[in-house]
């Protein structure tokens, strides 16, 4: 697996583009919003996962009278299996695989 510091502005933008459907790519802007971060932060973020081939871009084609074409972000299918492992392996490192004692 290629090699991603999960912190935590990166795991929410990677929970955003795991969040977002096929039909319906993230853009940037509602990537900053949707994981509360600044575009200082997610852009630079993005790029880094682009440079590791987890996510790729397109510019937008449709029309979009009154503002800029946006730039849509996907997660590949490399970057989407490797952010649900990083994901779940996180999960597993910072609460642990079972639950300790008790009855059911």
């Amino acid at each position: 697996m290629v090699n991603i510091r999960l912190t935590k502005p990166t795991i929410a933008v990677l929970q955003t583009l795991l969040s977002a459907p096929s039909e319906a790519p993230a853009w940037g802007l509602s990537i900053c919003r949707d994981a509360d971060l600044g575009p200082g932060t997610v852009y630079p973020i993005l790029d880094r996962l682009a440079e590791r081939g987890w996510v790729t871009s397109f510019d937008e084609t449709g029309p979009h009278p009154g503002r800029p074409a946006r730039r849509f972000y996907e997660l590949t299918g490399t970057g989407r299996q490797y952010a649900v492992s990083a994901l779940e392996a996180r999960k597993v490192r910072r609460f642990g695989l079972g639950l300790s004692g008790g009855a059911a």
